[in-house]
């Protein structure tokens, strides 16, 4: 099998890659870069299918960011995830690959999903409203996949992860998403003797996330062992509040000092907590990183990254 990883040198993907690497079923992976192929751009699709012929892709390619980046940029957000998805799985059926594995995100729930998520409440109304260009841009992945295999026959799966987090995150402020974002905080106020963190929103809002590993090997179950239409959730089955999260991270890195919660700066969807009992019948997939082993690897992962950059920089 020669699989084509969309975005597998990125956080998720260079794990998933990883993972495919180890699997005797797999004769080759292919993990080219965006600057080898702009999947923007139609007739670079086009050109990757070509030079690759991938038997099977796995399309994880995307624009991420947190609260901030999603307000910043929902136009570029919506298009340019609308635009990857939409031709990368469309060339896949006229290439003629296998199977098709497109990841997409949690931010496709609506607002007011009751908790845990069940994948029918999908189209149960619209999403948080600073997620809602780039979920929606994901969100369209499953309609594409359902209305190909319906009309053409191809073999399309939708997985839906929660939040991600785990070594090898995005730590930049600007871009990143909680875990990294708390990680670097209070590790910088500490550093630096400051007696306070300012935080956005009021804390209250809670989050489900999966450790970066545990979602690798679910997406490569679902690539060996998943052929049906309905979507699947991937995530951990544990819900934690920002404000539990940004004790738990405080203690775990040695911040004693304040904690300020600025109310002006929105709070995000509610609740986000996943039913993930369909991954577990459908391929067997469970999460088996506990939550504050996975903190603690990825504060590590921060540490590490830090001290490559005062080397590299002495």
């Amino acid at each position: 099998m020669r699989v084509l990883v969309t975005g597998g040198n990125g956080f998720l993907g260079s794990h998933v890659v990883r993972k495919l690497q180890a699997r005797p079923s797999i004769m080759e992976v292919l993990a080219p870069h965006s600057a080898d192929y702009d999947l923007r751009d139609p007739e670079q699709v086009k050109a990757m299918y070509a030079d690759l012929q991938p038997d099977t892709v796995i399309h994880l390619a995307g624009v991420v960011g947190g609260i901030g980046a999603n307000r910043e940029h929902p136009a570029r957000f919506f298009h340019e995830n609308l635009m990857m998805g939409v031709q990368t799985m469309h060339e896949a059926w006229k290439t003629g690959v296998k199977k098709f594995v497109a990841v997409g995100t949690i931010c496709a729930y609506p607002k007011f999903t009751p908790a845990p998520f069940k994948e029918e409440n999908l189209w149960d109304g619209y999403p948080e409203e600073t997620n809602a260009p780039y979920g929606l841009a994901k969100k369209m992945l499953l309609v594409q996949a359902q209305t190909y295999r319906q009309e053409y026959g191809f073999n399309a799966v939708y997985l839906l992860p929660v939040n991600l987090y785990g070594p090898g995150d995005n730590f930049d402020l600007e871009s990143s998403h909680v875990i990294p974002a708390l990680i670097r905080k209070f590790s910088e106020a500490t550093e630096q003797g400051r007696d306070e963190v300012v935080l956005w929103g009021d804390g209250s809002p809670t989050r489900e996330f999966l450790y970066v590993e545990d979602a690798a090997a679910g997406i490569c179950l679902a690539l060996e062992r998943y052929d049906g239409p309905e979507p699947v959730n991937l995530g951990s089955g544990r819900e934690i509040s920002i404000k539990d999260l940004a004790t738990l991270i405080a203690g775990k890195i040695g911040y004693q000092g304040k904690i300020i919660w600025d109310t002006t700066k929105p709070n995000g969807q509610p609740r986000r907590c996943l039913d993930v009992s369909r991954a577990k019948e459908f391929f067997g997939f469970e999460a088996t990183t506990s939550f504050e082993e996975g903190v603690q690897k990825t504060i590590e992962s921060y540490r590490g990254t830090k001290e490559q950059l005062r080397e590299i920089r002495f």
